[in-house]
């Protein structure tokens, strides 16, 4: 019997939805949306944190074909279209003192360009406070705000041996520091921020100033927002499983509570 394609590493909720593969998380973007504003979650490496990301991307822009067929569909404003301002630290290098600028002057000049805003020459957390204000104006909604492997950028510099690399995790956590303290400052104009790594630097000095960032880390409600459920396996790759020990698949998988 010839398996199905499945969609292992893609991070684009486009792409897995045209795969026929998706397992539907959509409720629970539906209860994020609904009962709160600023979240953070952390989980291991691949475990689907930024398809999560993607996902409230294409809900935010209301991409509704994409959303055809799932949880959320009969219960979303679809007429509303908030812009997304979308951060993502996976791709930089952040070993040398000047990575971390480097990829956020990257990261917010191509947002500004793809806004047709004009590009700022300020710091990074003055341009991202100007963005978010300017993307609100520009829209008449609020702006949603997503931030992925917000972490890297410190973890990067720790894996540096020695002092320097102690140094250069210090000097990146306080651009970072700037950067994600106005999410608080510009909360009149955002309608859900949500971050996502694989640490939790929340309790110190980088999120000093953002202390109403809600942790959903280990909170059961959303325990299965990520990854899959044993029912997930059943109802999504029923076919693939055929045949195969379900014990041992469990042992050698079932290992993150």
């Amino acid at each position: 019997m010839m398996t199905r394609r499945l969609p292992t590493g893609i991070q684009t909720f486009r792409e897995v939805r045209e795969t026929g593969y998706y397992v539907d998380k959509t409720a629970y973007a539906l209860d994020l949306a609904n009962r709160g504003k600023h979240y953070f979650l952390s989980r291991p490496r691949r475990f689907g944190k930024s398809l999560f990301v993607d996902t409230l991307k294409e809900l935010f822009e209301g991409n509704e074909p994409l959303f055809r067929g799932l949880a959320i569909h009969d219960h979303w404003d679809w007429s509303r279209r908030c812009p997304v301002l979308r951060l993502d630290f996976a791709g930089g290098h952040y070993v040398h003192p000047d990575g971390l600028a480097e990829t956020l002057d990257c990261r917010l000049g191509q947002i500004e360009e793809d806004a047709g805003l004009a590009v700022q020459r300020s710091s990074p957390a003055l341009r991202l406070r100007h963005l978010i204000e300017s993307l609100h104006r520009q829209a008449g909604e609020r702006v949603v705000v997503l931030i992925d492997e917000y972490d890297k950028p410190i973890l990067d510099a720790l894996a540096i041996s020695g002092g320097p690399g102690n140094d250069l995790a210090t000097q990146n956590r306080a651009q970072l520091h700037a950067v994600y303290g106005n999410l608080k400052s510009a909360d009149a104009h955002i309608r859900m921020s949500f971050l996502t790594g694989v640490s939790k630097f929340t309790k110190v000095s980088l999120f000093s100033d953002v202390n109403h960032l809600v942790d959903i880390t280990l909170h059961p409600r959303f325990s299965g927002i990520c990854g899959y459920t044993d029912a997930d396996l059943d109802a999504t790759f029923n076919a693939e499983l055929d045949g195969l020990d379900r014990e041992a698949i469990r042992e050698w998988y079932n290992g993150y509570r």
